[in-house]
């Protein structure tokens, strides 16, 4: 079974102007101490998806801070993993860590058969009845939303509160993820309701590195 860090940064394309301000976001949160972090992009341009994902492999490999806390090599459990949201043809393309698929992308399952028994694979569920079904699947982890309102997805899902992340914890035993609407002042709640990490957007945007630090102070 994997170990997820605390934090699990997302890095949303549409929150920068460009390729080399979401390379600069990405490598503020690994200044910080980010050893896991989602590429999203929601616009559908798969070339500029690719472009991307490969300048941010090629730069946070490379990071000082990645670096020396990567003895064994890239991808490993002591260096920083890159998720690819949605799309398992572009996380092989990239050569990322692993890929999250939503409700309505392929399968868990056959997303396990294009990335292989290596790269971590994380579902997104809403509800007891999604939870039960993800837990069935080669999933590594399951991720559980929205926590709180959020205005990072046009049209979210309806929000499950902290009782919904109590219900999640009880259904599965793999690694679960909480994410939606989560801040420097609800986190801690949200883990102590039971999830192993908390996926974060907005409240990273500000001061990524700062805010990164403040984060891992408020989930020790």
């Amino acid at each position: 079974m994997i170990q997820l860090p605390r934090l699990y940064a997302i890095v949303d394309s549409s929150a920068h102007g460009s390729t080399r301000n979401l390379v600069a976001y990405a490598e503020e949160l690994a200044a910080a101490g980010c050893r896991l972090l989602q590429y999203r992009n929601k616009a559908g341009n798969a070339r500029v998806m690719l472009e991307q994902a490969r300048e941010l492999k090629k730069h946070l490999r490379s990071h000082p801070s990645v670096a020396k806390n990567a003895p064994l090599g890239w991808g490993t459990q002591h260096s920083l993993r890159l998720i690819m949201n949605d799309r398992a043809d572009l996380c092989l393309a990239a050569e990322f860590d692993g890929v999250h698929v939503g409700q309505d992308d392929l399968s868990p399952d056959f997303v396990r058969g294009i990335i292989g028994p290596e790269r971590w694979l994380g579902v997104s569920t809403h509800n007891r009845e999604q939870v039960r079904e993800a837990d069935l699947t080669s999933a590594d982890y399951l991720a559980i939303g929205p926590v709180f309102a959020t205005s990072s997805k046009e049209k979210p899902d309806p929000v499950v509160g902290l009782e919904g992340v109590r219900l999640a914890r009880a259904l599965t035993r793999k690694p679960l993820v909480a994410i939606g609407g989560i801040t420097h002042q609800n986190a801690a709640s949200v883990i102590e309701a039971g999830a192993d990490s908390v996926a974060v957007i907005s409240d990273l945007l500000r001061e990524p590195r700062k805010s990164a630090e403040e984060f891992f102070r408020v989930l020790r």
